[in-house]
């Protein structure tokens, strides 16, 4: 695996708005905190642009994306925001110039389809929060903290209060994953992940509990769980149901699909669609350790 070079003041940081519209004042805040602390920000031409729900027309998020792949001087790139569009410009990047420079790619959400496609090129990238949440009260949030631990190279390391429905045991491996409904859309594509001998996280936000028992059978039928060191399911919020209940929380129906399969499973990891969205360092070595008094998480 490729780990792109850490951050220290002065470096330049991208910022973009690959899939959805996104406004000023959630963006702005976030540039000067970054400012504050020493780096350089560079912005998407169409960070601002506005295509019905998209941030700009598939063209000009895409030039957006292929500029900041392709600048030399850049060592990090944050997406503004996920929503959906990262899918419909991906096929058109060339990624000669990026492999030979990688720099670190920030974001959840619909930014899983980079993190899926980085790890295929077998070059790190970072799960974590965008410029909304940088901030909290006026103050750099929790969650924001480890990301910038992320980025310049600081020890993750995060004690988790276990889960009743938590499996037990010790696991290390290369960590995946991301958003769970964007994981799916990409079966059966070029950009479909490999997780044998992988830990694979997943979260997710306002799907019905049926589509998250169909999705995770997808993915078993697939041979995507079985060959797992580990699980981590993080906030699954918002989720929803229909008049006829489907009878199952999202503990439940995750233990039945992965039953049969003998690695740790952890539950309410701190990563998400949530106000604890931790940075995770997607395509690097994780280290899980599960037991009944205790959860421990290290990158």
């Amino acid at each position: 695996m490729i780990i792109p070079e850490y951050l220290k003041q002065g470096d330049k940081i991208g910022i973009l708005s690959p899939a959805s519209k996104v406004d000023p004042e959630v963006v702005l805040p976030a540039i000067k905190l970054l400012e504050e602390m020493g780096f350089e920000v560079v912005t998407g031409d169409h960070l601002f642009a506005q295509y019905h729900q998209f941030a700009g027309k598939d063209k000009d998020r895409k030039h957006d994306l292929q500029a900041m792949l392709d600048e030399p001087h850049l060592k990090a790139i944050i997406c503004s925001r996920g929503g959906y569009g990262t899918i419909r410009t991906i096929q058109q990047i060339d990624w000669t110039r990026f492999k030979k420079n990688p720099k670190w790619m920030v974001g959840f959400s619909d930014v899983t389809v980079l993190h899926a496609q980085l790890n295929q090129f077998r070059i790190a990238s970072v799960h974590g929060v965008m410029p909304r949440y940088f901030l909290k009260d006026n103050q750099p949030s929790s969650s924001f903290e480890t990301l910038r631990k992320a980025i310049t190279g600081e020890l993750l390391e995060y004690p988790i209060t276990p889960s009743p429905f938590n499996k037990n045991g010790k696991a290390a491996g290369e960590l995946v994953g991301g958003n769970l409904s964007i994981l799916y859309s990409l079966r059966g594509t070029p950009y479909d992940i490999d997780t044998t001998d992988k830990i694979l996280f997943i979260e997710d936000l306002a799907e019905y509990l049926y589509h998250l028992d169909r999705i995770l059978m997808n993915l078993k039928l697939g041979g995507q769980l079985s060959k797992l060191k580990g699980l981590i399911v993080g906030g699954f919020s918002e989720m929803k149901d229909n008049e006829t209940t489907f009878g199952k929380n999202v503990e439940e129906i995750v233990l039945d699909i992965v039953s049969e399969y003998d690695y740790p499973v952890v539950f309410n990891f701190p990563a998400g669609h949530q106000p604890d969205n931790f940075a995770l360092k997607m395509g690097c070595t994780a280290h899980l350790e599960v037991t009944e008094k205790s959860v421990l998480f290290k990158q």
